[in-house]
Order: structure tokens, then sequence, then C-alpha cells
């Protein structure tokens, strides 16, 4: 697959090891080529890697697999996930999930992503709601307007929110990159 096809959440084969891609950017640096700048992480040893790439460049796509499965609850190192076909436990360890590890709510309804049966991956849905427990006042006749204000969910994410909404609010994120999109009303 083209470099510039390879989208987040993907399973590639680079160097012969298998990794999951975190973040994708498509640079055009003026009259230059284009550059496809992609952060993955090594599913054997769980470092991060930045690499660039020609837009002509090719990767493998793993033979990879998904499952629903549901979170139930974290132990001291690995987040634990029901398969809602089987019933049956997977344990995903703690740095798969770096950064994302905010989006996890009992009961959340992720796939996790397999490669020749073995987890490797967590994908969550496009866009969760999490309840707001702690950010500033609110503005008396605030706007939506580019000025936002931040606020620490009840999993303890941290998000920048407009700045009407109030503790006890609910609001929905977009897990894709962890950005406020809408109050929920109800």
């Amino acid at each position: 697959m083209n470099a510039t096809q390879i989208r987040k959440g993907m399973a590639v084969l680079w160097n012969g090891e298998l990794h999951i891609v975190q973040n994708v950017d498509h640079i055009t640096p003026g009259n230059w080529r284009a550059i496809i700048q992609i952060k993955m992480r090594n599913q054997d040893t769980g470092a991060m890697i930045e690499q660039r790439f020609k837009s002509s460049d090719r990767l493998d796509v793993a033979n990879t697999d998904k499952f629903d499965a549901e979170y139930l609850y974290a132990t001291t190192d690995k987040f634990v996930f029901m398969n809602m076909t089987s019933y049956e436990e997977i344990f995903i360890p703690k740095e798969w999930l770096e950064g994302q590890e905010g989006f996890l709510k009992p009961n959340l309804p992720v796939q996790i992503l397999t490669c020749e049966g073995e987890p490797r991956g967590v994908e969550f849905p496009t866009t969760i709601e999490l309840k707001v427990v702690k950010t500033e006042p609110g503005l008396k006749g605030a706007t939506v307007t580019n000025v936002y204000k931040p606020a620490v969910c009840d999993t303890g994410f941290e998000v920048q929110v407009p700045p009407f909404i109030e503790e006890g609010e609910s609001i929905r994120i977009d897990t894709r990159d962890g950005s406020y999109v809408e109050r929920v009303k109800g």
C-alpha cells in the first residue's frame, strides 16, 4: 500500500516487525515533494518510532482481524477487556494505549486488533461521551468562540472545552485526536 493511504490504527510490517500506526501527518513543504510522517508503535518492543516516507514509498499492511470487546478494568500493568463473542478476558499491556487510557470507562465497546490470533491493539469508537468533573466556572453569556479552557473528565482525561461548558455536563470527545466535539444534551 502507498504511504499516502496509511491511516491511524492500521497494522503495518516495517523492517520485518509489526507496527500499529498511531499518527499520520501529510507534509507538503512548498515546492518540494510531499512527505508522509508516520508515528507507529512496535508491537513486540513497545517502542514508539517516527519515520518519514516519500509519497511513492510502499508499506506492507499486516494481515489482521478485529473482534468486538468491552473494557472491564485495569490492573497495575494491563487493561482487561472481554471478548463479546466468547466472553474470555483479553489482557492488553498499558504501554499499547499510552495517551489513550483516558478514553477508557467501564463497559466501553471497542475492537481488539489481532495478528495471527494474538491481540495487538485496541481500536476505539470514533467518539465517546465523558462527564466534566473539574473546570473553571462558565462565563455568563459565553457563546462558541475560539477561546477554550481546560477541563478534567471523569476518567482523568484532560481536554480543552469552550467557556460555556460547566462541571457535571457530559461532552463528546473525538478519540482520533482527543479533541472536544460537542456538548451532549440530556
